[in-house]
């Protein structure tokens, strides 16, 4: 990502699915009202800090809860809800065999897979997965692609890493990142603040 790019991240809204704390991971898991509330209050956000939207580029995960985030977004912006790209390299980590299964249940249900995650997490790969060093890899793929101003609906997962590259932040602090849903994370010229 060029240095003099804007990038505006932000984070899907919030489903049942995350505030139960269930691994969703590439699961197509809608929003809930307060998740649309949430993509509401950011598509205000952006309508304030963007005067001119013509030459920015819009992408979207293609998971659903990132889509519907993406068009409640662009019609706080008075934009049409449509008018925005698919992107798969930003779409959440696949977590594999833990999808589905609540934080709680792992200790019961994969006490050798959690015990492997606590070991090295960021390497660690569940079943059928990816690691979050394959979601970093895929991460810094799509962040060398952005030419121009862009906003991107996507994930957690994605947003830790693409904050923990461009802070230059080691394995174990992208992990603690916190991934909010009702703010926006803008990166320009290697910097990250919040809106």
């Amino acid at each position: 990502m060029r240095p003099d790019v804007t990038l505006y991240f932000i984070r899907h809204g919030q489903t049942d699915w995350n505030a139960a704390r269930r691994y969703q991971g590439q699961r197509d898991v809608p929003l809930n009202d307060f998740g649309r509330a949430q993509a509401c209050r950011n598509g205000g956000a952006l309508a304030r800090a963007l005067r001119d939207t013509d030459a920015i580029d819009f992408v979207s995960s293609p998971l659903g809860r990132a889509r519907e985030t993406m068009e409640i977004v662009r019609g706080a912006m008075a934009l049409a809800p449509g008018g925005y790209r698919i992107d798969a390299a930003i779409q959440e980590i696949n977590y594999g065999h833990w999808e589905g299964l609540l934080a709680d249940e792992l200790p019961q249900r994969d006490p050798e897979g959690l015990a492997a995650r606590r070991l090295d997490a960021f390497n660690w790969r569940p079943r059928g997965g990816e690691s979050y060093a394959d979601l970093t890899a895929r991460a810094a793929g799509w962040l060398a692609t952005i030419a121009r101003d862009t906003v991107a609906a996507s994930h957690g997962g994605v947003g830790r890493t693409v904050q923990g590259l461009i802070l230059g932040l080691g394995h174990d602090e992208i992990l603690r990142l916190d991934a909010p849903q009702d703010r926006i994370m803008v990166v320009t010229n290697n910097r990250v603040d919040w809106i």
